[in-house]
């Protein structure tokens, strides 16, 4: 099922294309903004007028919306260059240069200020932002994303088996079909495929991770074979000055396809949540309401 629809974009038609079904209800707008040389696939979810919140997909993914999180919301999905409807162009793909295509894409939206929410290397996106442009972010959410070098972080061996992977392999047959649905040219995944896979990747300094002013959500599965070390987002945890850490039972690095609602409602919970100036209590000073939490 294909449907089209024109929309006039300063003085010329920009044709928004969707391909296969309408997936989603809360479904408001979509289309195609010019933003550093891309024209940047975007979808807006729930009530415009809510303060906005915007998804950043996985590495090969498409735009990630999550009905759950429109309540009271303004979602906004992105697909970044070369992924999904977003066709590739003549430049290198890096974390860095992904932030800014988003942080362009909000500036055409004319939002000032928004929460982030990224999954896996969407995760690694939204952190740099909130380095990078800290007066557009109010709160970030990640999963199951790296911040330090990849060597540091993920065995030697799993890294060396993810470097062996081809663009046909049974392991990313989900990631490979979805985008064949909806790619403006799908005979382009193998160009996505080697060009993301080979992002040069440093990770953050411990400069740039104290630096964050933003209060963001660490959250990991506790079976997560990419990261399959807690202790790296304990520690992280640990350097960014507002962050908080959770570790979801029984859930792997995709859980958010699999079984989404064990982790939806602890970001949906964060992203409202008040920021508190009341001090935990200790086994010592008890609990008392008002005067600890």
């Amino acid at each position: 099922m294909k449907t089209i629809e024109e929309s006039v974009e300063k003085g010329r038609f920009v044709e928004t294309k969707r391909n296969g079904p309408v997936y989603h209800k809360t479904l408001v707008r979509f289309g195609y903004a010019p933003v550093n040389g891309l024209e940047m696939y975007y979808e807006i979810h729930g009530t415009t007028t809510a303060r906005p919140l915007v998804t950043i997909h996985p590495w090969l993914g498409l735009a990630n919306v999550f009905p759950s999180l429109t309540r009271n919301r303004q979602l906004i999905a992105v697909e970044l260059q070369g992924h999904g409807r977003t066709a590739d162009v003549d430049r290198p793909m890096s974390f860095e240069q992904h932030a800014e295509d988003v942080v362009a894409l909000l500036k055409h939206l004319r939002i000032k200020q928004a929460d982030f929410f990224g999954e896996s290397f969407g995760g690694t996106i939204a952190v740099q932002i909130a380095i990078a442009h800290p007066e557009i972010v109010r709160r970030v959410a990640i999963y199951g994303s790296i911040l330090s070098k990849f060597e540091e972080v993920i065995p030697r061996q799993s890294l060396a088996d993810f470097m062996s992977l081809t663009p046909e392999h049974r392991s990313v047959q989900f990631e490979r079909e979805n985008y064949e649905r909806v790619a403006p040219d799908p005979s382009q995944w193998p160009r996505l495929f080697v060009k993301s896979s080979r992002i040069a990747w440093k990770g953050f300094s411990l400069g740039d991770l104290k630096s964050i002013k933003a209060p963001v959500l660490i959250a990991a599965g506790d079976h997560d074979v990419l990261v399959p070390l807690v202790e790296h987002h304990l520690e992280m945890s640990r350097v960014i000055p507002n962050a908080q850490l959770a570790v979801i039972p029984d859930a792997g690095h995709f859980v958010l396809y699999e079984d989404p609602e064990k982790l939806l409602p602890i970001v949906a919970n964060f992203l409202d949540q008040p920021i508190s100036t009341v001090p935990f209590a200790t086994t010592i000073s008890g609990y008392h309401p008002g005067e600890s939490r």
